[in-house]
């Protein structure tokens, strides 16, 4: 005989003492009780009835009799009645265990068996330390429950931890200065680090993909934290600029940090090196955006080495030049969204023209939004050149308020402005408008590359 353990909320100890006292009474005076599930459907709605019935023999045939329809009833109720007409008694767990502490292990156990079945343990130390073990901790963490190392060290400590992740590693006591003193051993070991994701992932001929981004830095300490171009939003505050190099698939091989002033260009010298040297491979396609990959790094650092292809992009000057001669033909897309073109101006370089028709319709979207906004800010300024009483008087004055808008929505290239001492006016340019919305979608590939 089965003993299940059961509890919930939603029925005290006494109701199941008390059902499943009753359910085994009725079953002795009736004979064989089971219940019954039957599902029928309606109107594509499926319906299901439970049902008590007791089983019996007459005149040597099998028959049903429905004692009571207990379809009414929750579904866990009805479970622990099925159950116990099959024999199992349900007794209350509160009454044989208390709990004291609960620990969350699923997740943990899903995220360090990954991280262990992709090796990433001998990657970071061919042997067992305890500095290993911590880092793998921040990173399980970091995957877990981003937050502070002091909030992490609490979530590992024995008598504060939220899961098993410190038990499952044998972490034992630590502090916050535990888990720093970790990092300063994994960065020490870098470069080894990179060196065996780069025999694993990276071999000859590879993609190399390469791409920078920024945080910003609150503290006063970092060597490296300057007031740059923030991606995040923090204007106020000094960030750092780090690059990170992954394979054709996006696993990441190496990350670099720069000043917060660096332009994304400029980093592209030391990751070259990086390849070439310390990865030792000889041929490579370094992929970039066309804010990385300029015209000036391709002459200075990437043509002159032998080996060393790039795939980027151009910019929408280029490709409106490029339209403008006649090597951009809106005709080219008739047919597909991919044509490769041939341009005096990329002597020896391929160019693939792409047009994407959902990003068309987004920048057609995005760029008559803009106009909008910023026709409705402009009739602003109409109207207080035009009040009677205190009303915007004075080029100078005039055209700082117009300057400050058309600037915010960056479309001031579209429009045609008026100012006088006495009033303003303006209106679209609609032919450079029509010019910019033919390009819409439409980018070129720029590479190295032989077909």
């Amino acid at each position: 005989m089965w003993i299940t353990l059961w509890i919930t909320p939603s029925i005290n100890p006494l109701t199941i003492r008390l059902l499943s006292g009753i359910i085994q009474v009725m079953a002795r005076r009736t004979g064989t009780v089971h219940v019954a599930t039957i599902k029928s459907s309606y109107r594509d709605r499926v319906y299901e009835t439970h049902l008590l019935r007791r089983t019996f023999r007459e005149d040597g045939k099998v028959k049903h009799q429905t004692v009571g329809n207990i379809s009414h009833l929750p579904p866990h109720v009805i479970e622990i009645i099925r159950g116990s007409l099959q024999g199992q008694i349900y007794v209350p767990l509160s009454e044989f265990f208390e709990i004291v502490r609960n620990r969350a292990h699923g997740h943990v156990a899903a995220v360090l068996g990954t991280l262990r079945k992709i090796g990433l343990e001998p990657l970071l130390a061919t042997r067992p330390s305890r500095e290993r073990d911590l880092a793998v901790a921040m990173v399980v963490s970091r995957i877990l429950n981003p937050c502070s190392k002091l909030a992490t060290c609490r979530s590992l400590e024995e008598e504060t931890k939220s899961s098993t992740l410190g038990e499952v590693l044998g972490l034992g006591s630590m502090d916050e200065d535990d888990l720093y003193g970790a990092m300063d051993w994994l960065v020490a070991r870098q470069g080894r680090i990179e060196g065996k994701l780069a025999k694993r992932h990276l071999g000859e001929g590879c993609l190399v993909l390469y791409d920078v981004t920024s945080t910003y830095y609150t503290g006063s300490e970092c060597s490296l934290a300057r007031f740059g171009h923030s991606r995040d939003g923090k204007k106020g505050f000094p960030q750092i600029v780090f690059g990170l190099l992954c394979n054709g698939e996006g696993c990441p091989v190496a990350v670099e940090v720069f000043e917060g002033n660096t332009a994304d260009p400029k980093t592209l010298g030391s990751q070259i090196r990086k390849v070439r040297q310390r990865f030792g491979l000889r041929r490579v396609v370094l992929v970039g955006d066309r804010g990385m990959i300029t015209d000036a790094r391709i002459r200075e650092e990437l043509a002159p080495v032998e080996g060393l292809d790039w795939i980027t992009a151009l910019r929408g000057p280029a490709i409106r030049l490029l339209a403008r001669q006649g090597a951009i033909q809106l005709s080219l897309f008739d047919e597909r969204d991919l044509a490769e073109i041939t341009s005096p101006e990329y002597p020896g370089e391929r160019l693939i023209a792409c047009r994407n028709p959902f990003l068309a319709q987004e920048r057609a979207r995005k760029r008559e939004e803009l106009l909008l906004a910023t026709e409705k800010d402009l009739g602003k300024i109409v109207v207080a050149t035009q009040r009677k009483r205190g009303g915007l008087k004075g080029k100078a004055r005039i055209g700082l308020r117009v300057g400050a808008v058309i600037n915010r929505h960056k479309v001031a290239k579209h429009f045609q402005v008026e100012i006088t001492d006495e009033g303003f006016s303006y209106q679209r340019r609609t032919e450079r408008i029509a010019a910019e919305a033919s390009l819409d979608g439409i980018y070129v590939i720029r590479t190295s590359l032989p077909a």
